[in-house]
């Protein structure tokens, strides 16, 4: 129930607002968003590859509303990717891109738009010499956007896919997307779903949450276990010494401000470790979001406006 509150308030203009005005606000963001520039993003990029970390670096903005907002967009992941180059972390970061952001839900031809600008971003992540991952958002648009994938990866077949544990097709979509060379990110999901497309019941998310990872494992394609939770972090490791496979062959994933001693050790056990690093204005559904998923986040929200305000 919770969860859901949260996820509605994601959505409300008139709350963001009054949190917009607690003054203690920034000091909370910056847990899980180091900043509103690429500058920023660069600087938090450089401390996490120092520390043995890879990156995966979001450009917040999902509300997209006309096509100059989605090419600014699309120009805002070519500048980062170019940053990213010039600064020499281009071997240990990657971009993560909503299509939404692109132009995905404008009128008219705004999958083509997004498309179109998803693929200027590849052709800058590949001219860095790195790769792109494309986020998965709400279920009504998962169709669309594994697509959109499979168009990109005609042309930029290491674009990363994602698919979200929580939905209920997600186990056929892994045995789709379990091939040679596709990267595929297994996240739990943090959208508010209907019931009938998606699990409700945390223990039934988890159990998907194994069965699909089951697949990826098994299966010919590079998986990316995007999890906080210890038990299916063990569970990715058992999996992975069951199938063979070498450290260099899957990697873990995790929140940027969340959980950093366990990234930092499974980096120093010989894993790869990714954080997800965004960065941005349009921060404020992103950290929602992340509230809703953890309940530890919203003790650590709740207790900074206590003593801080």
């Amino acid at each position: 129930m919770l969860r859901r509150v949260l996820l509605g308030v994601s959505r409300s203009d008139m709350i963001k607002n009054a949190v917009l005005k607690v003054p203690v606000t920034s000091e909370v963001v910056s847990r899980f968003v180091p900043g509103e520039s690429t500058e920023d993003a660069i600087a938090a990029t450089r401390r996490l590859v120092a520390a043995g970390l890879s990156v995966s670096i979001d450009h917040l903005g999902e509300d997209t509303h006309d096509r100059s907002h989605a090419d600014l967009a699309a120009r805002a992941y070519i500048n980062l990717l170019a940053r990213l180059r010039e600064a020499g972390l281009a071997d240990a970061a990657e971009v993560s891109v909503k299509l939404s952001a692109l132009g995905q839900q404008l009128p008219g031809d705004g999958s083509m738009i997004a498309l179109d600008n998803a693929r200027l971003v590849c052709a800058a992540a590949r001219n860095a010499n790195t790769t792109v991952t494309v986020d998965m958002e709400e279920s009504s648009t998962t169709d669309a956007t594994l697509e959109g994938v499979a168009q990109l990866r005609r042309d930029f077949p290491t674009t990363g896919a994602v698919l979200q544990a929580y939905l209920r097709r997600t186990e056929a979509d892994c045995r789709d997307l379990a091939t040679a060379g596709s990267r595929v990110r297994l996240c739990k999901g943090a959208y508010d779903e209907p019931a009938s497309v998606a699990f409700e019941d945390r223990a039934e998310v988890d159990k998907s949450y194994v069965r699909c990872l089951k697949i990826l494992m098994s299966g010919d394609g590079y998986p990316m276990v995007a999890t906080h939770d210890p038990r299916l972090i063990e569970i990715g490791r058992t999996l992975a010494v069951r199938n063979d496979r070498s450290t260099d062959s899957y990697e873990f994933q995790m929140l940027y401000g969340i959980r950093p001693l366990e990234q930092q050790r499974l980096a120093a056990a010989g894993h790869t470790v990714r954080v997800y690093l965004p960065y941005g204005t349009d921060w404020y559904g992103y950290l929602v979001r992340r509230l809703a998923e953890r309940p530890a986040n919203l003790t650590f929200f709740a207790r900074s406006l206590v003593t801080k305000s």
